[in-house]
């Protein structure tokens, strides 16, 4: 999406959202289990503003024991934890006019997209930067000044290796959140890019 403004602001002029869900699967009939929300104002992460949450599956009894086991999380948590319509509600009023920031940002926004749909709800269509993007013009970069040099690997983990940030506690949105959250300000850097339209 193109920034709405005619002139794009400063990249630290702009509050971000790096969002991460952690779902029963990759699939479309797949659900949400869990999001994490860390935001990133005046170029800083500020992560006692973070939000996370675990979401109530519609259908409990169509997730697989693989899936839960992989996330660490209890089918009796996911009884507890509130419906996907608040956890949306609790999401939408964090975006407002923010930027979110994703890994691979098409599968999350997918899910998103499949859970606004489903209730019923107009899709609030956020600005985003996807770091697997950013990966990749960096590696473009990388190889034009060293065309032997090895490509940026895209997996989250790889990828903060690369680049120097220390190990994160996967598959948990929160932590995944503010492992995306610092990745984007390390290709940022890297990038030096100063605009946000540099950067989407």
């Amino acid at each position: 999406m193109i920034w709405p403004l005619r002139k794009s602001p400063t990249w630290n002029e702009i509050n971000y959202w790096a969002l991460d869900l952690e779902t029963s699967g990759l699939e479309p009939s797949d659900q949400i289990l869990s999001v994490g929300m860390v935001p990133i104002r005046g170029g800083v992460i500020e992560f006692g503003a973070h939000y996370y949450s675990l979401v109530r599956p519609v259908r409990p009894q169509a997730l697989s024991v693989e899936g839960i086991q992989a996330h660490h999380i209890l089918p009796s948590e996911l009884e507890a934890a509130p419906p996907l319509a608040q956890v949306l509600d609790e999401i939408t009023q964090r975006i407002g006019r923010d930027v979110l920031v994703l890994h691979y940002g098409s599968i999350d926004l997918g899910f998103l997209r499949q859970g606004y749909k489903a209730l019923g709800r107009r899709w609030v269509r956020p600005v985003v930067v996807d770091t697997a993007v950013l990966l990749a013009r960096l590696g473009e970069r990388q190889r034009q000044l060293e065309p032997h040099s090895k490509p940026y690997p895209s997996g989250l983990r790889a990828a903060r290796a690369r680049l120097g940030l220390p190990p994160h506690l996967e598959h948990h949105a929160l932590w995944d959140a503010l492992a995306t959250a610092e990745l984007f300000l390390a290709l940022r850097h890297r990038l030096q890019a100063r605009t946000l339209h540099q950067l989407i």
